[in-house]
């Protein structure tokens, strides 16, 4: 029987398989990098082991000394989560020469299937030869051979792309997996994502957990995914479900795993089998009925699965909250998030809480919200109502964009499910939500509250100008002006049509077209107001000097690090549009800076392994100038 669980990972999976151990009276281990010190998972477990560092290359993914950690800890047991070292064939046969249980398939396994070239050899499928790639071949996707989550992932539209890109994606691919193997296969456009969940014991049953859909994606990691994948025809899902399951036998896998497909034109082309248990199980547990971590650990004591598999019931539907700006190329978003509260009714699984920072080394995910319902139609209803609802101050996240893809035709009817609903309806997805001038008068009143409460003063017989505020949103600057009256409110004059009916520090309700409205609002030293599910900042009334930059300035989008400058690149070249000049790596992605116009190269202070902030000064191109035209 395990007694100690030591989780050779971080955050949110980590926090997940605590949460089973708690339930089943087993000990917990985590393990974390120096980044992670105060982190949600260290709290949670029973003990932690630091690995000094804070790359992933330095700490999750030495398999030696979590090894080390998990023995010095006195674990009985390792579970390697859904990332890292998950499906590394090596450390698991580390963990298990180390006497401890390993929760996971046989190293066998691993090798025959964790690496999507030698899987694919297995079921008779050959890579292109890059080599041999031609116009008539293309698209074709770029891939890395190990890991997921879309890492070392690039899409070749032109052939002579496919040279950078291979390095390209070998180099990011090396960071997150520690294994820079890359292939070309074709690209399927626009396909399904579906997925076929398995749970296998060591005596020869296998369970077929049915299907998932985790179509909708941006940079081909997953966004929403739910079980099970609807309007499947039953001869096709017959289909996933016996192919996963000869693959699973074929390589006498144990354990927890899932084949992914992609079904494009009524067939079914296969991706990958994941040796792991991945981000978007809880749908199907919330399907099945099951645990699927708790089975994970019986099937690694040595219990037999019962020989049928568990009905399943309804549906359900995970969102993934990701700390990020949708509007501005998915740019990974940090800071403080200083509230984080979920409504009941919704499974929540995360490994940040209230007052943790979102830092610049891993993955900008914060959590998973998951409603099971008995029909899609109440799934849907009852997730985008549940993010609506939910309160995160910080930095920004795809909240709104998750809502406005729940309720998007497309996807709340399943008429059009498919890895390009991005591509299609991003530009209407990431449009300002309505409410925005409403929201600025609460925050403005707001504010006046609280002046008032502190220093007191009002309502004057000579009346002096209205007060200004103006605020900025993800629909634009919202300006606001009023004046206070003489029973202790306020008259708002900008926009019209809105009478104040109450105004607290906390609390402010509007009434307009006849509706009254209550918006709770909080507000930060930093200028920052959070009024609903609106996240505003204070603008100052003066522009300060300090913050002007040169034309043609690029600066950094996000916090991170500088992986690569363009070969040769010097000041004084000429650049055009679009080139490449550098490339910044955050939150495990890499992020390609361009040149914004045809020019000169007149600064570049960017050079690789420079850390650097949000708003930095990476490099200046000066634009060419058009000589005036002749009289």
């Amino acid at each position: 029987m395990i007694s100690r669980l030591l989780v050779a990972n971080r955050g949110e999976i980590a926090c997940r398989v605590f949460r089973t151990c708690r339930d089943l009276g087993v000990s917990t281990v985590a393990v974390y990098s120096d980044a992670d010190a105060g982190a949600l998972h260290v709290r949670e477990a029973d003990a932690a082991v630091r690995l000094p560092g804070a790359a992933p290359s330095e700490t999750y993914l030495r398999g030696d000394l979590i090894v080390k950690a998990a023995l010095a800890a006195g674990a009985d047991a390792v579970h390697p989560g859904y990332g890292f070292l998950s499906e590394n064939a090596d450390f698991a046969r580390t963990v298990i020469d180390a006497g401890l249980v390993w929760i996971g398939p046989p190293p066998a396994a691993i090798e025959a299937m964790a690496s999507k070239t030698r899987a694919k050899e297995l079921l008779g499928i050959e890579p292109l030869d890059p080599a041999r790639v031609t116009e008539s071949d293309l698209p074709v996707l770029v891939k890395a051979a190990a890991g997921g989550g879309g890492r070392g992932m690039r899409i070749v539209r032109e052939l002579p792309d496919l040279a950078g890109e291979l390095e390209s994606a070998s180099a990011e691919a090396a960071s997150a997996f520690g294994d820079g193997e890359v292939f070309v296969e074709p690209y399927v456009e626009d396909g399904r994502h579906v997925e076929v969940q398995l749970l296998c014991d060591a005596h020869g049953t296998v369970w077929a957990l049915g299907t998932r859909d985790c179509s909708l994606q941006r940079r081909h990691q997953k966004v929403i995914e739910e079980a099970p994948a609807p309007g499947l025809p039953a001869a096709l899902e017959a289909s996933l479900l016996d192919t996963a399951v000869r693959a699973a036998k074929a390589v006498g896998y144990v354990g927890a795993g899932t084949v992914e497909f992609l079904v494009a034109d009524g067939r079914a082309h296969f991706l990958e089998m994941n040796t792991r248990l991945q981000v978007e199980h809880p749908v199907t547990e919330e399907v099945y009925g099951v645990d699927l971590v708790a089975l994970q650990l019986a099937v690694a004591e040595g219990a037999k699965l019962p020989p049928e598999t568990p009905a399943p019931r309804g549906h359900a539907i995970e969102a993934r909250l990701y700390a990020e700006d949708p509007a501005r190329g998915w740019a990974p978003q940090t800071g403080a998030l200083r509230l984080f509260d979920v409504p009941g009714g919704v499974r929540l699984d995360t490994g940040y809480a209230s007052g943790d920072a979102i830092g610049v080394h891993y993955d900008p995910m914060i959590a998973k919200l998951t409603v099971h319902a008995a029909t899609r139609d109440g799934a849907v209803r009852k997730l985008a109502r549940a993010l609506e609802r939910t309160r995160i101050h910080g930095p920004v996240t795809n909240r709104d964009l998750l809502v406005a893809s729940l309720r998007h035709p497309e996807y709340a009817t399943a008429d059009r499910l498919d890895t390009g609903f991005y591509d299609r309806n991003l530009p209407a997805l990431t449009t300002a939500p309505g409410g925005g001038d409403l929201a600025a008068v609460a925050a403005a009143l707001a504010a006046a509250s609280a002046r008032r409460g502190r220093f007191g003063g009002g309502w004057r017989n000579l009346r002096s100008q209205d007060e200004t505020r103006t605020y900025g949103g993800t629909g634009g600057d919202h300006e606001v002006r009023y004046r206070p009256t003489r029973d202790g409110g306020y008259e708002v004059t900008a926009p019209e049509g809105v009478r104040v009916v109450a105004a607290a520090p906390d609390r402010v309700s509007l009434e307009t077209a006849e509706v009254v409205r209550h918006f709770d609002v909080t507000a930060y030293e930093d200028g920052t107001v959070h009024v609903g599910g609106h996240r505003l900042t204070a603008r100052p009334r003066f522009t300060d000097p300090r913050e002007q930059t040169a034309p043609g300035s690029l600066l950094a989008p996000m916090p991170g690090t500088v992986v690569r400058v363009a070969d040769g690149l010097a000041v004084g070249d000429a650049v055009t549009a679009g080139q490449p000049l550098l490339w910044l790596e955050a939150m495990k992605m890499e992020h390609r800076v361009t040149a914004p116009a045809s020019g000169t190269l007149t600064a570049l202070h960017a050079a690789p392994g420079r850390q650097v902030e949000v708003g930095a000064l990476l490099a200046v191109v000066q634009t060419e100038e058009r000589p005036e035209a002749q009289s």
